[in-house]
Order: structure tokens, then sequence, then C-alpha cells
């Protein structure tokens, strides 16, 4: 494994379901990458969790990532739920299909092969890296 890497990633969405976008900055030996893209009918939920995708796959060895999302659902869904979903054949708690499933997987997947720490920042308060990653969340968006 190799030094700690901090990803900062964001979703957007112009409408919801509408067009979105997703942005990631990698901050990696002080230098910093970027990374973005779009869907032109998705949720806020998904760019969310697709940043944290390709972000996470942008490093093709495993590695030690502090990864920063201000997306609770993020969060909270590969740290609290997902063992669950997996348990119980991807039904939620209330027996219906987890939504957007196959994303999950492929986070989850990541998840374990890199050793993720995952952090929430608030969104729009400010914070740097954050508000950069918001930045290219909608320029995924702006080049649709």
């Amino acid at each position: 494994m190799s030094d700690l890497i901090c990803v900062y990633t964001d979703g957007a969405c112009r409408g919801n379901p509408g067009p979105g976008g997703w942005g990631a900055l990698i901050v990696l030996n002080e230098e910093e990458i970027t990374l973005f893209g779009g869907e032109n009918n998705t949720t806020n939920n998904r760019m969310e969790m697709t940043a944290a995708i390709e972000a996470l796959s942008y490093f093709s060895e495993s590695s030690s990532i502090k990864l920063t999302t201000d997306s609770n659902y993020l969060k909270d869904g590969i740290e609290k739920w997902v063992l669950g979903w997996k348990k119980n054949g991807w039904k939620t708690s209330s027996k219906k299909p987890v939504k957007n499933r196959e994303l999950w997987i492929k986070v989850d997947e990541l998840n374990q092969y890199h050793d993720v720490t995952w952090c929430w920042v608030k969104g729009h308060s400010g914070h740097r890296e954050n508000e950069i990653a918001d930045m290219l969340a909608n320029k995924g968006i702006d080049e649709l």
C-alpha cells in the first residue's frame, strides 16, 4: 500500500431526476487530480455514488484512501446499510429492493479492495476541497 490518498467527491443534479454530474478531487503527494462527468437522466444519489466509484476506480493498486463526501446517503450506505442489504439478498429492512443496487455493489467492491476511511463534510459550507468537487460535478452537467 502507498501513502494515504485524500479524495473529495460530490454529485449534482438539475432536477431530481434530471441531468446530473459527478466530480472528484484527488490529492496525492500534494498534486491535485480532477475527474468529472455527467449523465442526462439521473438522480443526485446516483451521481454521489458515481463520483466515489470513479475516484476509487482511478487507483489500480490497493491503496489507503480517505474519501470525504457531503452525502450521508453514500457514507451511511457503505458503512451501515450494505452488510444488511447483502445478507437480505439486496432487500431493505422493509423487504423492498435496494435502490441503485448495481452502484452499491461496485462501491462495496471498491471499498473492500482499498482501505477506505469514509468522512462526511457539510456541503456548501466553504470547505475548499468539497467546493471544488461541487464545481467539477456542475461542470459535468454543463458539458453534457
